[in-house]
């Protein structure tokens, strides 16, 4: 299986030692945050340093440093049943994710690789469920694609995160949900399949550091073709923190059509509607 070359280390060791130490280009990752918080590319040992402060900052204490892969990135979907995996969806992600920063955007399910790319992501995830001895429930993988092959990135015991679920549904109306819950009291999920048709996802990101006023163009965004919902979740007052600082999205846009290339369109156009306005923060000095 294909993974990364990678050590770890404390956030208290001398970060020049280790950027001696790192292969060029690299990825520095936080081993206890999420959602891309703190992971950071890094093409040289001065850029190396200042990734590393700025995840110190953060407050985490151990951290990857891993070979960069090239290659287009996908997430999996699956369930493990008395440890054999099912594969649920392959979701391309057609946004480059080269750095410095990884803000995942879309998700888009069917993949539009070729039968032999999806084999190849599909095999390497059922070798991580093994490697990992992960045993009954979901799993979700994160994983590249390039000239070698497929490239495990990330597994884990747990469903797709945040609201992205709702991309996803099979056959008779069932949710991602209530198909985790039926398998996890016995049910027979293996006939389970998509709909048909293609779906996605867009996170909304961050485009700035500021406090959230309000969303513009929402029902705009919503009724472009193929979108079935725009979810705006920042709060008024909330204040957003982009990568790599931050963690949070500002909403979610929903899309389901015939073709995966359709529904990539309409999540594009429906983002292209909405406005945020955001006030900057100033920070401020007592004499």
């Amino acid at each position: 299986m294909r993974v990364p070359p990678f050590f770890r280390a404390p956030l208290t060791e001398d970060p020049r030692a280790l950027a001696r130490r790192a292969p060029y280009p690299c990825v520095l990752k936080p081993l206890g945050l999420s959602a891309s918080r703190g992971v950071i590319r890094a093409n040289t040992e001065e850029e190396f340093v200042a990734a590393f402060a700025c995840i110190r900052k953060i407050g985490e204490h151990h951290l990857q440093v891993e070979c960069y892969i090239e290659g287009r990135e996908f997430a999996v979907e699956g369930l493990v049943t008395h440890g054999s995996f099912q594969a649920l969806a392959i979701f391309d992600k057609p946004d480059p994710l080269e750095g410095p920063y990884f803000e995942e955007t879309i998700y888009v399910t069917p993949s539009r690789e070729s039968a032999e790319v999806q084999q190849g992501l599909l095999d390497t995830t059922a070798r991580a469920v093994a490697a990992l001895g992960l045993y009954h429930g979901p799993v979700h993988a994160e994983l590249r694609y390039n000239r070698s092959g497929a490239w495990m990135l990330e597994a884990h015991a747990r469903p797709i995160g945040g609201l992205c679920a709702q991309a996803l549904r099979f056959e008779g109306g069932v949710p991602l949900e209530e198909l985790i819950l039926r398998h996890a009291i016995g049910e027979d999920v293996s006939r389970a399949r998509l709909e048909g048709g293609a779906s996605g996802v867009m996170m909304i990101p961050i485009p700035k550091g500021g406090i959230y006023g309000s969303a513009e163009g929402v029902e705009r965004a919503r009724a472009v073709a193929a979108i079935e919902d725009v979810i705006v979740t920042a709060k008024q007052g909330q204040q957003l923190i982009p990568l790599p600082e931050g963690s949070s999205y500002l909403g979610f846009i929903f899309a389901r059509g015939d073709s995966a290339a359709e529904v990539e369109g309409a999540l594009r156009r429906s983002h292209a509607e909405l406005r945020f306005h955001i006030a900057t923060t100033l920070e401020t000095f007592r004499p």
